[in-house]
């Protein structure tokens, strides 16, 4: 009788060793999971932020040379090169003021729910 009784705590240490080492197995691959999830997150959102960063400067580029151009053919107009880089400049501060009045409605909500919206999804 003792016997079987040895034999069947065996077998439920058996069982729960299975156990434990099935809950330690899905454990480890939970967290490579969550590692794995994140490095693909972080990828995305650099290489996302280096292919908007490359198309900005080319943006900023074309802006700076577009600029001085205006403001040269303004000048020619006026009578003074001066005078054309006055008014780009009056023509900036007056779109600064306004981004700067809706900044929040235009630039911080859209950004803030476009990275939350990346980082969710």
């Amino acid at each position: 009788m003792c016997f079987i009784a040895v034999i069947g705590m065996e077998e439920k240490f058996k069982y729960f060793d299975s156990l434990l080492n099935s809950a330690e197995e899905y454990s480890k691959t939970s967290i490579e999971l969550i590692k794995l999830k994140t490095v693909d997150k972080v990828a995305d959102g650099t290489s996302s932020l280096v292919a908007y960063a490359a198309v900005v400067i080319a943006l900023v580029l074309f802006f700076i040379t577009l600029n001085f151009g205006v403001a040269l053919w303004l000048g020619t107009i006026m009578g003074g090169s001066y005078l054309g880089f006055f008014m780009v400049a009056g023509f900036y501060a007056l779109v600064a003021i306004i981004l700067f009045i809706f900044r929040n409605k235009w630039i911080k909500k859209p950004l803030n729910d476009s990275m939350i919206n990346q980082m969710l999804n």
